[in-house]
């Protein structure tokens, strides 16, 4: 048994000074103020000293780190996963990006035979495909001999039970709305991405299921007030959350600003779409069947094309509160609960709450991590988090 005291929340239903928390068999068991939670007997204490203890964040898109690529060495999902928490990341999805049939499968079978013995790092809540079903014309850092149409015989293959959590996929093309119908029959969270949809395509796909958009901004059309396409469309829907990469360099801070004025906290998703140079010096690395060259800023195809990026969640959080100006407790919303929603809609129990996995973080005044605890376990925070 765990008791955190001292703490600053951030749960639910708002902010909680002089706080505490209790877990128990990998369970929050009690929250509130200090006065009303009491310190059970031979429980385990943590003094916060006045932190921020928030639920463990979430990151919906992660290609690789530290030298390895998640789709060209789905073996690494684990290396990569035991690397996350020390950035606060305590849940993600490992991302494929378009590629053979057959890698998509590996990464299935890896899956199904569940972490390492001996496994310490974020809990891997499924894959993210992105592609192949992506419109040729944004293919962004994908390649395109393996971008392709929807086909049944493929995607029959990937629902919750198989490990596919979430796909992002073009929802004009031939077959799509199809496609889309089947994944969310099957427990699959489609989002819209890579994309040339107009405004009547991308209604017509939020129509077959789609609850998201993958990116925003990034490998769609630019706005325009005559064809308002994808992008208004996603931001227009309130039943949609987008994902946004704040890391200065897919999107300038003012449009990271003008996405929250319109989608708030309840539907802006943080994802550092991270690809194998993070963590890594300056070089090439991979990503699908891409080299990608990290600058120590940026991470870009021989052509200029920004291919992943080299961002932590816990900037990103730190990125979204200094581009906009909102507070903590409404950003943190957008790498713990509307990640969580986006792949668990009927979930009430996440967060700081009786009855939720204990996956904390708790952040000192900076919003450096400074320990983190994956159902209730203490991590060992190895690695530096600046």
């Amino acid at each position: 048994m765990i008791y955190i005291e001292n703490a600053t929340l951030y749960t639910a239903s708002g902010k909680i000074n002089h706080a505490a928390l209790c877990i128990d068999n990998q369970t929050i068991t009690a929250v509130g103020r200090e006065s009303d939670v009491a310190c059970p007997p031979n429980a385990q204490r943590f003094d916060a000293q006045g932190q921020n203890l928030v639920p463990g964040f979430i990151d919906l898109q992660v290609n690789g780190a530290l030298g390895m690529d998640i789709t060209t060495n789905p073996e690494s999902i684990w290396k990569v996963g035991e690397y996350l928490p020390a950035f606060g990341t305590t849940s993600f999805l490992p991302t494929i990006v378009s590629s053979p049939p057959a890698t998509v499968q590996k990464a299935q079978t890896i899956l199904s035979k569940g972490p390492p013995p001996g496994y310490r790092g974020a809990k891997v809540l499924g894959l993210h495909l992105e592609g192949p079903y992506l419109n040729p014309r944004k293919c962004g850092a994908h390649d395109l001999s393996h971008i392709r149409l929807p086909k049944g015989q493929e995607y029959q293959d990937w629902t919750a039970e198989k490990h596919v959590r979430l796909v992002t996929l073009a929802p004009e093309l031939p077959g799509a709305l199809e496609a889309i119908m089947s994944l969310v029959k099957h427990g699959v969270s489609v989002a819209a991405g890579h994309s040339m949809a107009s405004y009547e395509e991308a209604q017509a796909g939020i129509k077959a299921g789609i609850r998201s958009g993958t990116h925003l901004f990034n490998a769609m059309p630019a706005q325009d007030h005559r064809q308002p396409g994808l992008v208004s469309a996603l931001l227009l829907d309130e039943r949609l959350t987008c994902s946004l990469i704040a890391d200065g360099q897919h999107l300038h801070p003012a449009t990271v600003q003008l996405a929250w004025k319109t989608l708030g906290p309840g539907r802006t998703c943080l994802v550092s779409d991270a690809m194998a140079g993070l963590g890594m010096p300056t070089g090439d690395y991979q990503l699908g069947n891409h080299i990608v060259h990290h600058d120590g800023e940026t991470a870009r195809l021989p052509d200029g094309t920004l291919a992943g990026s080299l961002l932590y969640l816990q900037q990103a959080l730190r990125n979204l509160i200094r581009f906009t100006g909102c507070t903590l407790d409404e950003a943190i919303l957008a790498v713990t609960r509307v990640p969580a929603g986006v792949l668990y809609p009927q979930r009430t129990q996440y967060g700081l709450a009786v009855g939720a996995s204990a996956d904390l973080v708790l952040l000192d005044h900076d919003l450096q991590v400074k320990l983190v605890w994956i159902d209730g376990r203490q991590v060992d925070l190895s690695r530096d988090a600046s």
